[in-house]
């Protein structure tokens, strides 16, 4: 007549988890040891773009044609600001751009490998794109992505 037992819930405490339960507790500890070992690595930082220099002007386009520029130096200093043509403000690199700002203006310029910043701005004879390029004799200092 033992034989004949139907199983009871009394009976389920006592048994070994199968199916399910036993996936879900290895899948958990699978995902937790992988989140310790994530905590416990060494984290790389990543890598810092230096623009900081002086950089003349070499050429401009206005209305699709390039002509030569006798613009003054954009000077990039190590403490964040920036002068151009008697604006002064602060910098800060973002991806591959150099975001230039003051108290009432913003806006991008585009860093290019090459030692090259490409500043693009709508002015009196509409869109302008001037490109500037580190001197040949601070070019040792630093590398532009």
């Amino acid at each position: 007549m033992a034989r004949d037992r139907r199983p009871q819930l009394r009976d389920l405490d006592a048994e070994t988890p199968m199916g399910y339960a036993r996936v879900g507790l290895t899948l958990a500890r699978c995902v937790a040891t992988a989140a310790m070992l994530l905590f416990l690595l060494p984290q790389s930082k990543a890598q810092k773009v230096d623009v900081s220099g002086r950089y003349q002007c070499a050429q401009a386009k206005m209305h699709g044609k390039v002509i030569a520029c006798k613009a003054a130096p954009l000077i990039l200093k190590n403490d964040g600001r920036f002068e151009l043509r008697g604006w002064e403000g602060s910098y800060f690199v973002s991806g591959g751009w150099v975001e230039l700002s003051d108290s009432l203006i913003k806006t991008r310029a585009k860093i290019e490998p090459g030692y090259k910043i490409v500043l693009r701005y709508y002015g009196k004879h509409g869109l302008v794109e001037m490109t500037y390029e580190r001197r040949v004799a601070e070019t040792g200092k630093t590398a532009l992505s």
